[in-house]
């Protein structure tokens, strides 16, 4: 099978849909499929099966952009068609502009197209701080579905929450509901503390520092904890909010533990952490939640309604109400209080994840493409 991957955004694994892509893109690789890939990454310039096209020139925006720590595409249409002109299938993994011209070049050429759904409203309005208003957030799909999700074959939704979520704007779609997967490495191993952090209380939040992962309503909660001197927060990852979380964590006894790591060195971290909290109020699927339970870390997680993460609870113990730091303080007290049935959690949620398993995961994504393209070929035959 020769696919065309196309994305908006692809370099620095510092975020999720980054991660995905490359994920996938190895994936089918290493099922012998002949893979190439479209995108704005300039280190891959000359790297076979890539066709890199310029950074897109947001004048005045570009400097935000480049805080953020992303490159966005520019849709060269010439590098687009040279890329897609002998795939059997394309999958674009961004509503973005990249991806919306290659989704319709590839109908154009009668190529089928499926797309990945990786984008929440909110993870866009948010930059224009209109998170929070139903009526952006609710123009934000209508845009999606119609300069991209309209063209497909078929969508990828992680999870049954965001496909829910979609069709309520868009109506039904030929959707495939399937998780990101969690990589078999996570998984609970011996991993003593370091000696700087004998006699702490670790509690791990990984995810990108950006404003809808809420990063605030932690720092805030250990703030009222009775483990306060003890705590010990780990912020794993990296963004554009960097300075505002040193800033509001400035009070803390402990100051936070700041930095992107490594897979083998992150499964070391999750595996002497003592709680994960999982404060984001906006989260299609949340893999490093899943990462961390995979380890057997028991979680705490924001009760959002705009979340799909709140659904990994096993028990109400395991949620908070989103956005109350008082709320948050009482479960971390309650789980440091409680070992014993922590330890007893542990068992639980490591069976639990072993259902987003990464290898079943792409399974299930190679699946669609074949469902895909022999439907393609069935509707061509009819027309002949």
């Amino acid at each position: 099978m020769r696919v065309t991957i196309v994305a908006d955004v692809l370099g620095i694994e510092n975020n999720g849909t980054t991660i995905t892509a490359v994920n996938f893109i190895n994936s089918l690789k290493n099922k012998g499929h002949e893979v190439s890939v479209v995108c704005p990454d300039e280190n891959k310039t000359g790297l076979y099966g890539y066709y890199v096209v310029p950074p897109l020139n947001l004048g005045f925006l570009n400097n935000y952009v480049k805080k953020n720590n992303i490159t966005l595409a520019k849709a060269d249409s010439k590098i687009i068609t040279d890329a897609i002109k002998n795939a059997d299938i394309v999958h674009v993994m961004m509503p973005f502009f990249l991806g919306t011209k290659a989704a319709r070049i590839a109908k154009r050429l009668g190529k089928p197209v499926t797309a990945g759904f990786h984008v929440q409203a909110e993870n866009f309005t948010n930059h224009i701080f209109m998170m929070d208003m139903p009526v952006a957030n609710l123009l934000t799909y209508k845009f999606f579905y119609r300069v991209l999700y309209r063209y497909v074959d078929a969508i990828h939704y992680p999870t049954q929450f965001i496909r829910e979520v979609f069709e309520h704007h868009a109506g039904e779609t030929n959707g495939y509901v399937i998780s990101n997967g969690v990589h078999k490495a996570f998984k609970a191993r011996l991993a003593p503390k370091p000696k700087d952090l004998d006699g702490k209380v670790v509690i791990l939040f990984t995810g990108r520092y950006s404003r809808e992962k809420s990063h605030k309503v932690l720092i805030d909660a250990v703030k009222l904890s009775k483990y306060k001197d003890r705590i010990q927060l780990v912020f794993a990852g990296d963004g554009p909010q960097r300075d505002n979380i040193i800033k509001r964590s400035a009070d803390l006894a402990n100051a936070p533990i700041l930095g992107f790591h490594p897979r083998e060195e992150l499964i070391d971290i999750i595996n002497y952490a003592d709680l994960y909290v999982h404060p984001a109020e906006i989260e299609i699927e949340a893999i490093s939640c899943l990462e961390a339970m995979s380890c057997g870390l028991v979680p705490v997680i924001a009760d959002s309604r705009r979340s799909a993460t709140r659904h990994f609870a096993l028990s109400e113990k395991n949620l908070f109400k989103c956005n109350d730091a008082k709320d948050l303080a009482e479960k971390i007290d309650y789980w440091l209080d409680s070992p014993d049935e922590k330890e007893r959690c542990r068992t639980q949620y490591i069976e639990y994840a072993k259902r987003f398993d990464f290898d079943y995961s792409m399974e299930q994504m190679e699946s669609m493409l074949f469902d895909i393209i022999k439907a393609n070929d069935e509707k061509n035959t009819r027309k002949s």
